[in-house]
């Protein structure tokens, strides 16, 4: 029995699909299904049915996954007690993240993880914040960051704020005001919105926030529903509706003069992000050491004096 051949049968479990469990360990879908046949073939048991492009788990399939997740995770953990230096963490670290997170934090910090770990790479799913919370509850993924807390068996621990504002179209209604000003919400209140989906945080954040001690969004006329950050902010810029997003978008982005940003007078509110794992699984060597960084920063940013947000 070979570790490539436990991997590839955990992955295929977890992600129900040959083709995206080879995804995730870089290899062709051939190649993982051989992996798992010669694994059936060496235990002489059927571990998994095929149905079309379902996989299912048999009675003894679901027996052997969580000794083979355990295998898997004390290799890695010896590994890392005998060799302990920076380059024993290896192997593939998957995680799931939502899309503030996956656009505005993640980044920087897998760069910086890369630096330490060279051996570790990684395999990053974006979706939306109950996706992400389903996933990891199903196994899917080590790691998650999400925009709501949303399961009991999971961990969740807060790793950023952020705050919410309005971006508009670049339109003399508002030349009025300086990009980055407070508008109150009589101003922009009565216009479309463009709207995330039904499990974004974004959207359940919104629907929450007070203006004032009042719910002035959760009724607003919607003129679209979108999953992507980057199509909302195309068509805010074309003129279909304003919208609400986190800071991090305005602070990080180039809309080349065709939105406006600003701060809603009266708006008290401030998201926060979760770093989220999932309280019954161990952790790889890789995973853990991921946490400690993304703890670490955490630490290092609430010990820096806090700017505000710049609007370019």
């Amino acid at each position: 029995m070979e570790f490539r051949q436990l991997e590839a049968f955990v992955n295929a479990v977890k992600y129900k699909s040959f083709s995206r469990a080879a995804d995730v360990m870089f290899l062709t879908q051939p190649t993982l299904s051989t992996h798992v046949g010669n694994l059936e073939n060496e235990l002489g048991v059927k571990l998994l049915n095929r149905t079309g492009r379902e996989i299912v788990l048999t009675a003894r399939g679901r027996e052997f996954y969580s000794y083979a997740l355990e295998l898997l995770n004390t290799r890695e953990r010896a590994v890392y007690a005998v060799q302990g230096d920076s380059q024993s963490a290896e192997g593939i670290l998957e995680i799931q993240t939502s899309t503030i997170p996956g656009q505005h934090y993640l980044p920087a910090l897998m760069e910086e993880f890369h630096r330490m770990y060279p051996k570790v790479r990684f395999y990053v799913e974006q979706s939306d914040s109950r996706i992400v919370n389903e996933n990891l509850m199903n196994q899917r993924g080590e790691l998650g960051f999400t925009g709501y807390r949303g399961n009991s068996g999971l961990c969740y621990e807060a790793v950023f704020h952020d705050g919410m504002v309005l971006i508009t179209p670049n339109e003399p209604e508002f030349s009025d005001l300086p990009d980055g000003a407070e508008i109150s919400a009589d101003r922009f209140i009565h216009k479309p919105f463009v709207m995330r989906e039904d499990g974004s945080g974004t959207k359940a954040e919104m629907e929450k926030a007070l203006v004032d001690g009042v719910q002035v969004f959760k009724n607003v006329d919607v003129i679209a529903r979108m999953s992507n950050m980057a199509a909302i902010e195309q068509v805010v810029s074309r003129g279909l509706g304003v919208s609400i997003v986190s800071e991090s978008v305005v602070r990080n982005g180039n809309f080349g003069g065709q939105i406006r940003y600003f701060k809603i007078k009266g708006l008290k509110k401030e998201r926060t992000f979760y770093l989220v794992f999932n309280k019954n699984i161990s952790l790889s060597p890789a995973a853990e050491a991921f946490l400690r960084l993304a703890r670490e920063r955490k630490r290092l940013h609430e010990a820096e004096p806090q700017e505000a947000l710049e609007m370019h």
